[in-house]
Formats: C-alpha cells, structure tokens, sequence
C-alpha cells in the first residue's frame, strides 16, 4: 500500500493564505454574508452525518464497554489533563495564548471518517471505531464548551448559553433531523457521498480562512515569531506521541486488549476532529482576533495524525495479512 498525497492539507494552506493577501472578504457587510453561508453550510454537514448514521452499528458496537470507556476518557480527559497540567507555568500573555490553542486541541471530540478508515485499514474493530467516532462529537457538543468555559469570559451577557444554543442548532437538531428522514434518503446520500465529503472540506475551509483573516487583519499574528511556530509543531508532534504511547501501554499490557480493540483504541482515542474543531471555534471564539492562533495547532495535529496514523495502520494491515 501507498501513501497517498492529501489535497485537503494543501487546500488548507491555500485558504491561510488567500486569507493573508486577501482578507477583505471577510469584511463583505461587516462579515455577515460569509457568517450565514457557514451556518447553512454546517448545519448541512450535520445533517447529511445525520442521514449516513447506522444506527445498527452503533447498536452492535455498544457491547464492547471498556472500549469505549477508554477511548471516551482519552478524548476528553487525559487530553486535557495533559495539557492542564502544564498551566502553572504560563507567565505571559503569548504563552496563555499558545496554551490556550493547544487546551482547546485537547478538549475537542475525535475524528468520524478518518478514524473509521484508519480502523478499517488496520483490520481493527470497525463497529466499535464507528460507535466512539460517532458518540464522540455528540458529547463533544456538551463536554468541549464546559473545559473551555474555564478558560474563557462566557459568564457576561449570557454568552454560555449562546454557545450551547449554537451548537445544539447547528449540530444536533440537523443530525436529528437527518436520522428522521434516513429512511428515505440514505440512497441518495450514500451515491453521492464523494460530493458530500467534498462539501464538508469547502465549508471547513470557509471557516478557517474567516478565522485567519480576522487574525491577519487585526494584526495578532505580527506578535508572534518564526519560533513561536516552531514551538507548535514541536508541541503538536509530542502530545501525539505522548496520547498515542500512553493508550499503546495502557491497552496492551494493562488492559490486554485483542488488537483489533487496541487498534480502535490507538486510532480513535488519539485523534481530533478538524470538522468539530472548525464548528466549535465559530462559538467558543466568536468575534476573538486570535481565532487564528487557536485554530493552528488543530490543523497542524490534523496533517500530523492524518500522516502518522495511515502510516501505522498501513503497517497493521501487513503484520495481519502475513499472520
């Protein structure tokens, strides 16, 4: 098996820098017309998610509880229990905003699509990878805004309740509809699901180049330096490895999960949704200049895991074609 070329990464690169030579778009009637057609375009996201659901699945994958557990907990505590831990030792305002973008990585849910590929892939346990991936951005929607809450100013004007009201709008009310109206259009959603995928990364992207274009034209991102982005990648590199070695030992030889459990484990409890982090960000950090600056370690732990995992996975897939 290749390795292939992932034209989204590039595609994101492009969108930070229409962003930086031309972030007038975003001003187009102070930023409204670009707002309405993200919020149609996720809550159109959610709701084609809603139509390709299995509900059979995530029944099946229910069985496997410990699995889950681990996975669940990964995601949304020893994430950000990792990276709370090194808050005491922020002394400045740069270094509260690169802590910032980096609890934010941590408390978002898992990925969907990829995660179930990379399982799939590696010959790993696909119903329960569907389950957590599933389950994942549902408890994101209430779990994600609460870590973040401790954090952010959202005790002034009732701006938790907007975001909570946000989310479930443009989140779980689509999905919901989707599931109710599964029985009629799942055909069409799944002939044209290459479309619908596409469709995803184009609002994605809408999002990110809104998020940097705010930041360039404030000016946030002349107060960092080329060291402060090494600084990223060097921390996006080892809270992976760190997640990833930690959920290896402990599934192993702890837990003596089966592989395909470990598998799911590994893949689904180390990665971020890019998907929910791009939809979350337009709440948690609405109208924020430094939007920017909490989106960049998502996307460069989006590549790195995208990059690694098809790796690893690609070496799991050998190792059971040859036993």
């Amino acid at each position: 098996m290749k390795l292939k070329f992932d034209s989204f990464i590039m595609a994101l690169l492009i969108a930070i820098g229409l962003a930086y030579f031309f972030p007038q778009a975003v001003l187009f009637q102070d930023g409204q017309f670009l707002e309405a057609i993200t919020t149609v375009g996720v809550s159109l996201i959610f709701f084609f998610y809603g139509l390709k659901l299995s509900i059979t699945d995530i029944k099946y994958g229910l069985k496997n509880w410990k699995l889950h557990v681990v996975v669940q907990l990964a995601t949304f505590t020893l994430f950000p229990l990792l990276v709370l831990a090194l808050k005491p030792f922020i002394t400045d305002v740069v270094q509260e905003n690169f802590w910032l973008s980096f609890f934010f990585l941590a408390a978002l849910p898992s990925t969907v699509s990829s995660s179930v590929v990379m399982v799939s892939i590696a010959k790993g346990n696909v119903p329960a990878a569907i389950f957590n991936a599933s389950i994942s951005g549902l408890i994101g929607v209430i779990v994600t805004p609460l870590w973040m809450s401790l954090f952010l100013d959202f005790h002034t004007e009732n701006v938790f309740d907007d975001v909570y009201w946000g989310l479930i709008r443009e989140i779980i009310i689509p999905v919901i509809l989707g599931l109710l109206l599964q029985r009629y259009w799942v055909g069409w959603a799944s002939k044209y699901s290459r479309q619908l995928a596409q469709f995803d990364k184009t609002v994605i992207l809408l999002i990110v180049y809104s998020s940097f274009a705010d930041s360039f034209s404030s000016g946030v991102f002349r107060t960092i330096s080329r060291s402060y982005l090494i600084y990223v990648f060097v921390a996006v590199i080892v809270l992976f490895l760190l997640i990833y070695g930690i959920l290896y030992v402990l599934t192993k030889y702890v837990l003596k999960f089966s592989i395909r459990d470990q598998v799911t484990a590994l893949f689904c409890g180390s990665k971020k949704s890019l998907t929910h982090g791009s939809v979350f960000g337009k709440f948690l950090f609405f109208n924020n200049p430094s939007a920017g600056l909490y989106f960049l370690p998502l996307m460069i732990y989006h590549a790195f895991q995208i990059f690694l995992v098809t790796v690893i996975a690609q070496r799991y897939h050998r190792r059971k074609e040859a036993d």
